[in-house]
């Protein structure tokens, strides 16, 4: 049995690009279902989703997973981005919400 080594959240492209690294004939059917939807879903490219994740992290405070869910959902619009930060639980400013958006634009 193989130790996790080490736990980071990643998002949906990046679950894309490493599957479709994989022969899809060596795939067990939840990877199969999980590169299905990825394929079907994701419209970023990987570096585009890992350089907002990072920029989400360092220049707005987020959590690896805060980023992550942003990246992988990209609200366009206060109001949805609201949906989103309030159920993490923690405050978060009006001025870091719009660089959240700046940020998500940036790279759309």
């Amino acid at each position: 049995m193989e130790q996790v080594k080490k736990k980071i959240s990643i998002s949906l492209s990046e679950v894309k690009e490493i599957l479709g690294k994989v022969d899809v004939e060596e795939m067990d059917q939840i990877q199969r279902w999980t590169y299905d939807y990825v394929s079907k879903f994701v419209s970023i490219e990987p570096k585009d989703a890992k350089e907002m994740k990072k920029q989400l992290m360092k220049d707005c405070g987020l959590t690896e997973d805060e980023a992550v869910e942003i990246v992988n959902i990209r609200p366009t619009s206060l109001a949805e981005l609201r949906s989103f930060t309030f159920g993490w639980k923690k405050l978060i400013l009006a001025e870091t919400l719009e660089k959240i958006l700046k940020i998500i634009k940036e790279h759309s």
